[in-house]
């Protein structure tokens, strides 16, 4: 008896989900070289514009110059140095939190916080929705484990009805798929009535939404009350990498003790947490930023909308294009490619079936005349691809 590999990707390669890795031969940026091919790119998590920032770079620089290239060892043994101690100080402030705890990745922070939470005897419920990190991290809890349906308070209701133990309610801010924004007040009194936790995963969030920059909570004006336990991640916005639970002190003190992804790993770089401070400040006082990629957000809706094209409920930078076939999705998406334009074919199993869809992502650094650009782009191919279907 073997693993028969070879069948499983054959069967992938014939319902048009197989993946591919592209190679990224330039630093992120609207102008890129991918395989070889210069580009103009519409799909990354960039959305501030921050990643290949010249002050943020040499924040790392000097940062590497002083503390080194590595971290040395996990947080709790020697490895906790004074520049990630500051940015945790700094997020804190953000996010107005006694505390905040960095972590790797956003994987582990979502993976972290929910195993540390919760177990057997408890529950916990999740938008369908939800980034697989948080699936995951529900499944691996051991917790009683399920998901009510998107954005619905009242499929919500009828779970914590049934719930057991401890219940802690979990949803992305923004869904990374759709761009929509999960409805936090209402979630927020729901979970208070029945005395529930709310965690909420704004990786997409932070940086775009809210006055200064603090996400869907600031956005809606909600309280650590409200919302216990959020979750950012720097790779996004920030421009960075890594991620952040920020909270009270009683919770960061009981995911230091008992959340193992944070416990048994190695801290990050000392130089990361130099450039993320710098993409931090920056993020927070360049409100320039939000503004121009707010009216590039307009600007595309209008324009995609003119064309004929099905978006999405969303207001943000992620504004997918819904298509439905995946074989239909790739081929609009290689279409675009030959026109020099980068815009990703999402297909199942990230969406449901029958939603393959392109999720365009839009980004401080474009120009109005880039976004015009994807837009002739697209015109000219869903032209032709309703031609070729016809």
């Amino acid at each position: 008896m073997s693993f028969d590999l070879s069948s499983r990707l054959a069967a992938r390669r014939a319902d048009n989900l197989y993946r591919h890795r592209p190679l990224l031969e330039t630093p992120q940026g609207p102008h890129v070289v991918v395989d070889g091919q210069a580009l103009l790119a519409f799909c990354n998590n960039d959305y501030l514009g921050l990643a290949n920032h010249p002050e943020v770079i040499a924040a790392w620089q000097a940062g590497a110059e002083r503390w080194g290239v590595g971290g040395g060892a996990s947080h709790l043994v020697i490895g906790h140095s004074t520049p990630h101690h500051e940015l945790e100080e700094a997020l804190a402030e953000l996010t107005g939190r006694p505390r905040a705890l960095l972590f790797s990745t956003g994987y582990m922070a979502n993976l972290g916080a929910v195993t540390a939470l919760v177990g057997q005897g408890d529950t916990v419920l999740e938008d369908r929705l939800n980034h697989a990190s948080l699936l995951d991290a529900g499944l691996l809890s051991g917790a009683r484990f399920s998901r009510y349906l998107h954005n619905d308070a009242d499929s919500l209701c009828l779970r914590i009805a049934k719930a057991e133990g401890n219940t802690l309610v979990v949803t992305d801010g923004v869904f990374s798929m759709d761009g929509d924004l999960a409805d936090l007040p209402t979630l927020a009194a729901t979970c208070k009535t029945a005395g529930a936790w709310l965690m909420v995963d704004d990786a997409h969030g932070f940086g775009p939404l809210g006055a200064n920059g603090g996400g869907i909570v600031e956005h809606y004006g909600l309280s650590m009350e409200d919302v216990p336990v959020l979750v950012g991640t720097l790779g996004k916005a920030f421009g960075t990498a890594g991620a952040f639970v920020a909270g009270s002190e009683e919770l960061i003190e009981t995911l230091v003790q008992f959340a193992r992804p944070y416990i048994y790993t190695t801290s990050q770089p000392p130089a990361l947490a130099c450039a993320t401070l710098k993409s931090l400040q920056l993020l927070r006082t360049e409100h320039w930023r939000r503004e121009h990629l707010n009216s590039l957000i307009a600007q595309f809706r209008k324009g995609a909308l003119d064309i004929g094209l099905e978006l999405m409920d969303s207001f943000t930078p992620i504004q997918p294009i819904v298509i439905g076939d995946a074989g239909r999705a790739l081929r609009l998406s290689q279409m675009l490619r030959e026109r020099g334009l980068m815009v990703t074919a999402i297909r199942p199993p990230t969406v449901p079936a029958g939603s393959a869809r392109l999720r365009v992502t839009l980004s401080a650094a474009h120009s109005q005349a880039q976004v015009q650009q994807l837009l002739n782009g697209l015109a000219d191919c869903w032209a032709l691809l309703g031609a070729a279907d016809a």
